[in-house]
């Protein structure tokens, strides 16, 4: 992680939390428009839905094995700061209880007003996840997870995140039919989300990067370095 003085550490932690209240009211915006959730998601709603409890708690949970299995793969190697994945995991399944309850059943008819609700989602989990990417923390739990996997097969990290990505996805679709016996939150909006989400973050990167980069590390990028 980058240096920085306190009040840049303030506005670090901020901008990062912002992130995920961002990225947590577009899975709730996503979830409503019945097209399917993001992958990164998608496995903790399924589970919400078979234990019937709130998606916040399930996607601690979940999120909370994926620090665990970075620990069985690092073992020594796991730097013990990313523990505090655990405390944004928490603060991250409070957002998506909240925003879920912000949301309530907000939804546009017809099957465009669903596209129209998941474009707008898309465009809240790219800024978010800009927002506490750039400012260069502890990354998630399953980016965390991506990054152990890739630095122990020596496989590219964008190419392991895709793998992961889709290893989430299908234990989704198999635990929602032989729990639930039918398809739940994961849709053909999931495969546009998986799709789109990189390209959207590009464009939204480029009037958010200079506005993080100047108050959380004074002005210096890191293709300035």
């Amino acid at each position: 992680m980058r240096k920085s003085e306190p009040i840049q550490w303030v506005f670090r932690v901020l901008f990062y939390v912002l992130g995920l209240f961002v990225m947590a009211l577009g899975v709730a915006i996503a979830a409503n428009s019945n097209l399917g959730i993001s992958p990164v998601n998608s496995l903790p709603y399924v589970v919400s839905e078979v234990v019937h409890r709130d998606p916040g708690t399930c996607v601690t949970l979940v999120f909370c094995s994926y620090i665990l299995l970075q620990i069985i793969i690092l073992r020594r190697e796991f730097m013990w700061i990313n523990l505090l994945q655990i405390v944004f995991s928490t603060i991250f399944g409070y957002f998506v209880n909240f925003t879920k309850a912000l949301v309530g059943d907000l939804a546009i008819p017809a099957y465009a007003g669903q596209l129209l609700m998941l474009a707008v989602s898309i465009v809240f989990i790219a800024v978010g996840v800009v927002l506490y990417i750039e400012v260069e923390m502890v990354p998630m739990p399953m980016e965390g997870l991506s990054l152990a996997i890739a630095g122990k097969t020596g496989v590219a990290f964008h190419n392991m995140k895709i793998i992961i990505d889709c290893v989430v996805v299908i234990a989704g679709v198999a635990l929602s039919f032989i729990c639930l016996h039918k398809l739940v939150y994961i849709r053909e909006g999931t495969i546009i989300t998986a799709i789109v989400t990189g390209k959207v973050m590009a464009l939204v990167k480029k009037p958010i990067s200079p506005l993080v980069q100047k108050v959380c590390f004074g002005g210096v990028s890191m293709e300035a370095e």
